[in-house]
């Protein structure tokens, strides 16, 4: 692929950035540079917020079945432009095609979710106390909203937030990862296509992320930001969030964990073990980060995943037949190594040590991974290592393993796989998280809540739920009801 340039998206307009800055887009596969992208700054994305705060009172006048519409159509012009947008997705991003593929698909399902969900915002009618009243309940959109996306899914963390915002009526700022701007600028043209209003949504990547966030938290016009990140930023977002008193949907950091009791169909909690640790490499929030097992299956479960592991073809995801692609840089490579290296030393064991790809030493690739003997001293027991590193240890007890499950500040996704359908309910009562997948490691679709507890943040997308993110319930007392 040839380098390209790319512009801004703000107020219907591609324009470069006011400084004249720009910033390289980087293959993690090649270490290529594949783009030019405009370095927005806080005068671009104040720009974005003018032209969202002019529209915004426009925008929520709209008929639902118009805003309807427009969902709807940028939904089929994903799924039919979906191979090139995978391939820009797995350019920019690394991820393999086949699911650079899935990934598209996934994040098209949130607009055409959303496309049926903006018909069905409804108010009430609740009996007054005297006979001349009428009480009403109405909802309306909350007013211009932001977006800060991350890099590990650059479609489907942008659809899933703007989907529900365009749905209820709000315009929405979004200012992508700058390792991945290219997946959002390209969702931002398909909406231009689809005669979105100019203004209802602007697409504004730049490097200094933390002066941008600022921006889009200082500003009193924005009254909703959501966002995809680590719980370090989410906080911080969190105490920005006062100063204008600014709803806010967070979802952060987690540290799934894994369990398999010796009752458990083997064949199939290993299948989904493979695709829960391997999907994206690993660089998921909620990828299976500490394995336990049942003492009593633990050695035929580890060999059963390492072969299944082994067998994934590593290599440059753009190539069909790869299922294992690069982390998104240097610093990711070099993270999984500390956690890798962290537990050897304290006496881990090795039942896998993949085989990273033999070309000339390009691309932040880390091989598949399998470690045994781990503990919760280790860091990889500790911290979310986003890599392709799966950490086993071993519990005899159910109530033993439900404690390390939750001994964590973290409480966004956690596995478990039983035939056991008391033991089932049991599980969905205790484990602190907010997202459960029984016998299912791979739960997300667009009609079901996101989300995490604790540490992982606040509010749901997704679903029915993600759509009141980005509604205010407003009370009507309607009087002199008996006289008219």
């Amino acid at each position: 692929m040839n380098e390209r340039l790319y512009r801004l998206y703000i107020g219907g307009q591609w324009l470069e950035a006011k400084s004249g800055r720009w910033f390289d887009v980087v293959n993690p596969a090649t270490e290529e540079v594949i783009a030019r992208v405009p370095d927005a700054g806080v005068a671009d994305i104040r720009l974005a917020i003018d032209d969202a705060a002019r529209i915004q009172p426009v925008w929520a006048q709209t008929t639902a079945g118009a805003r309807s519409a427009i969902l709807g159509r940028a939904a089929r012009l994903m799924i039919e432009r979906k191979e090139d947008l995978a391939r820009i997705l797995t350019l920019e991003e690394g991820k393999p095609i086949a699911e650079a593929r899935g990934e598209i698909a996934y994040a098209a399902s949130f607009l055409e979710w959303y496309a049926e969900e903006a018909k069905r915002v409804y108010g009430d009618l609740i009996p007054a106390s005297h006979p001349g009243k009428r009480i009403m309940v109405v909802r309306r959109p909350v007013g211009v909203t932001a977006a800060i996306t991350p890099w590990n899914f650059p479609a489907a963390m942008i659809t899933r937030k703007l989907g529900p915002a365009l749905a209820a009526g709000c315009a929405m700022v979004v200012k992508p990862s700058e390792l991945t701007p290219l997946t959002a600028l390209e969702i931002a043209r398909i909406f231009a296509e689809c005669e979105l209003p100019e203004g209802v949504l602007s697409v504004v990547p730049g490097m200094d992320a933390a002066a941008l966030g600022k921006a889009i938290m200082e500003d009193f016009r924005v009254r909703k930001v959501s966002f995809t990140g680590s719980t370090r930023v989410g906080k911080l977002l969190m105490r920005q969030a006062s100063d204008t008193m600014k709803r806010l949907s967070l979802e952060l950091g987690g540290h799934a964990p894994f369990i398999v009791f010796a009752d458990a169909d083997l064949e199939l909690a290993v299948e989904q073990a493979a695709l829960c640790k391997m999907r994206g490499m690993g660089e998921t929030c909620v990828s299976a980060n500490r394995f336990y097992v049942h003492r009593d299956i633990a050695d035929v479960f580890v060999q059963k995943l390492s072969e299944r592991i082994g067998s994934m073809g590593m290599g440059d995801g753009a190539s069909e037949g790869v299922q294992v692609g690069p982390l998104i840089n240097r610093d990711a490579v070099a993270k999984v190594k500390r956690h890798v290296e962290d537990a050897l030393e304290k006496g881990a064991r090795v039942s896998l040590a993949g085989d990273a790809p033999a070309a000339d030493g390009k691309g932040y690739f880390y091989p598949p991974t399998v470690l045994t003997n781990v503990d919760a001293s280790m860091l990889i027991m500790q911290e979310e290592t986003f890599g392709p590193v799966t950490a086993v240890a071993t519990f005899t007890e159910e109530s033993e393993v439900i404690a390390m499950a939750n001994e964590t500040p973290y409480g966004l996704a956690a596995y478990c796989f039983t035939r056991d359908m008391a033991r089932l309910f049991r599980l969905a009562d205790q484990l602190e998280y907010g997202i459960i997948g029984v016998n299912d490691g791979v739960p997300s679709t667009a009609q079901a809540p996101f989300g995490g507890v604790k540490e992982s943040g606040v509010g749901r997308e997704g679903g029915k739920y993600g759509i009141e993110e980005y509604l205010d319930v407003k009370y009507v007392s309607v009087g002199g009801v008996a006289n008219v």
